[in-house]
């Protein structure tokens, strides 16, 4: 799902839709009858958030399926490579002369939002082959709410991430010892990585175009991922295998963080942040109805809390 997500110079503008088709001035002043010419619409910065969410989650739930085969660092990595060399394919020479024409400072920070995106699904993955998956996704989710909390410089919205650990602490309930610490961790670290990654993404989308920085990212992503998944999943590499890595790929991480890089290109992070409050819920849903992972009572509360601090930054960010 999501990165969640590395994310001083001014900031160009971000580039219009690729299905758009330019239009003369002249003859986009005769259309809307004005002296200016008609502009593109574009999808939201927030909608596109939200049809992400959803497809990662997706192809999140369906990848545990293959954990048992794979292993989850195995199955991470058999996903980076593919959206790689999907992505790398598609944007062809565009990508290359790009290459060329980047400052190297510029680059640099890509290669580090690949690492950060490397980090961020295989904590994930591990932590969600330990945990539920909406609890995984809760503890994640703490990386991203924290960029949002920490870049106000009101102390009282510190609340917020109060509100969200006490969900935490409802979703992994620590004192009947049946959660997994391992897990937990994994979680944790995940959402540091996810918060280098909202940084990064924010940073890098807007210097380079969002599919030419994702090849890069996802293929600097693949290759920091090799030593931890390359060994398992070629031993136990099928066609079978393969064919479902390839299309989880394209659900996750392909689309979704095809479609945050350009949505951090509309909106700033900490807008990001707390839209990504939906998050736990989403993958709550996503894991029941996929993989038959139902939740407690415990867990419908420490989703809900966790859901509320998302809201609540959210709407503190709007009276801003």
């Amino acid at each position: 799902m999501t990165t969640e997500n590395t994310h001083a110079t001014a900031t160009p503008a971000a580039p219009a839709a690729p299905h758009v088709v330019a239009v003369p001035a002249a003859d986009a002043r005769a259309r809307t009858g004005t002296g200016q010419a008609a502009r593109p619409r574009r999808m939201p910065g927030a909608a596109l958030v939200l049809i992400a969410m959803v497809v990662l989650h997706t192809g999140s739930a369906l990848a545990t399926e293959l954990f048992h085969s794979l292993g989850p660092a195995g199955t991470t990595w058999l996903r980076l490579t593919f959206a790689a060399v999907f992505l790398t394919v598609f944007t062809g020479r565009s990508l290359w002369r790009t290459l060329r024409t980047t400052p190297p400072r510029d680059l640099l920070a890509t290669g580090l939002l690949g690492v950060a995106s490397a980090g961020m699904m295989l904590l994930f993955s591990e932590a969600a082959a330990r945990l539920p998956l909406g609890t995984a996704t809760a503890l994640e989710f703490l990386g991203p709410l924290a960029v949002a909390v920490l870049a106000s410089s009101r102390r009282r919205e510190l609340a917020w991430l109060a509100l969200a650990g006490a969900g935490v602490v409802l979703l992994t309930s620590p004192w009947t010892g049946a959660t997994s610490l391992t897990g937990v961790l994994f979680g944790l670290g995940s959402a540091a990585c996810w918060a280098l990654y909202v940084v990064g993404t924010a940073h890098v989308g807007s210097r380079l175009s969002a599919p030419h920085a994702l090849a890069v990212s996802l293929a600097v992503a693949a290759v920091a991922a090799a030593p931890f998944g390359a060994p398992g999943a070629l031993a136990a590499l099928t066609w079978q295998t393969a064919a479902a890595a390839a299309g989880i790929a394209v659900l996750m991480p392909l689309v979704p963080f095809l479609l945050e890089m350009k949505a951090l290109q509309r909106i700033g992070k900490t807008t990001y942040g707390t839209l990504a409050g939906l998050e736990p819920a989403v993958s709550l849903l996503a894991g029941m109805v996929l993989i038959a992972q139902t939740p407690g009572v415990l867990q419908l509360a420490g989703t809900a809390l966790v859901v509320a601090a998302g809201i609540g930054a959210t709407r503190a960010e709007s009276r801003r």
